[in-house]
């Protein structure tokens, strides 16, 4: 994000970016909307070759707690250009479950299958989707996975490395339900995110490698307390092995869990906040108090 244009709670439209408003243009790279209604973007633009090879190993549920194990470790060696995804996940009405190990090769076409030869190798899967696409026809791939004719609820967090005892937790803790859709995932970080320094920008978890989530869905006729009351169940056994969590999915966190996802980064927040909204309009949302 090279510059933003923003309202902010004087109702000025300001322009925020470097060389101006610089304050302002660091605060919103991860201060969750506290200072204003971004209305315009600029977005530098990176070289790239348009064809990748992507898809996803699909593995039967039973698998699950071998490849959790075979991801964390393959994911702490992987080239950056190899992006991994886990995926646990249960259907409802008692289907059958499974693993799906989603990737993306964005390096030389000639070295994907190196890359891809420790997954290769733990055996003929359920489905092999990975072939030679072009990158925007996979970055929409997924668009249509978040109907409206469903409930959901989600908690997440970071994690830096791989921490022991938590694939554990993950499977153990893993409860299928005929009445929802039950997943547990795993998206990459690290790479160029973890070359940025903390304090160079709003967001702070550069030390992430990887964010965890895990997420029910329901029909909206049907009863969410069980489900929900599930997932915090869930996410309590898992959240000890965090470091946080993307600010854009606070809930009903509470404000000192708020404060402390912003760690060293807090205080200069603060002053900003007090700076460009100093009556707290903008408090819907994973609040900065103003200092």
């Amino acid at each position: 994000v090279h510059a933003v244009d923003i309202v902010t709670a004087d109702g000025v439209l300001r322009h925020a970016s470097a060389a101006e408003n610089p304050d302002l243009y660091w605060a919103v790279r991860g201060g969750g909307g506290n200072f204003g209604v971004v209305t315009n973007f600029e977005f530098g633009l990176h070289p790239m070759q348009r064809d990748v090879v992507a898809g996803a190993f699909v593995y039967p549920l039973e698998r699950a707690r071998e490849l959790l194990d075979f991801y964390g470790d393959y994911t702490a060696k992987a080239a950056e250009e190899m992006q991994v995804d886990f995926v646990m996940q249960a259907p409802p009405g008692g289907k059958p479950g499974a693993v799906i190990l989603a990737c993306c090769w964005s390096g030389a076409a000639a070295d994907a299958e190196a890359a891809l030869a420790p997954i290769r190798a733990l055996g003929k899967p359920l489905a092999d989707t990975m072939k030679t696409q072009d990158y925007t026809v996979v970055q929409r791939s997924n668009d249509h996975l978040d109907p409206r004719n469903e409930g959901s609820y989600l908690k997440s967090g970071f994690i830096d490395g791989f921490p022991a005892g938590l694939a554990a937790k993950v499977i153990d803790e893993f409860r299928p339900d005929p009445a929802r859709t039950t997943a547990f995932f795993i998206q990459q970080a690290g790479g160029a995110i973890g070359r940025v320094p903390a304090a160079a920008t709003a967001f702070p978890h550069r030390r992430a490698t990887h964010g965890i989530f895990t997420t029910v869905a329901w029909s909206l006729d049907g009863d969410r307390s069980p489900h929900v009351a599930y997932v915090k169940d869930y996410w309590s056994k898992l959240e000890p092995f965090t470091d946080g969590y993307y600010t854009n999915e606070t809930g009903d966190e509470g404000q000192r869990k708020i404060d402390d996802n912003y760690q060293g980064n807090l205080p200069r927040l603060r002053e900003i906040k007090k700076k460009y909204d100093p009556t707290n309009l903008f408090r819907l949302n994973a609040n900065v108090l103003p200092a």
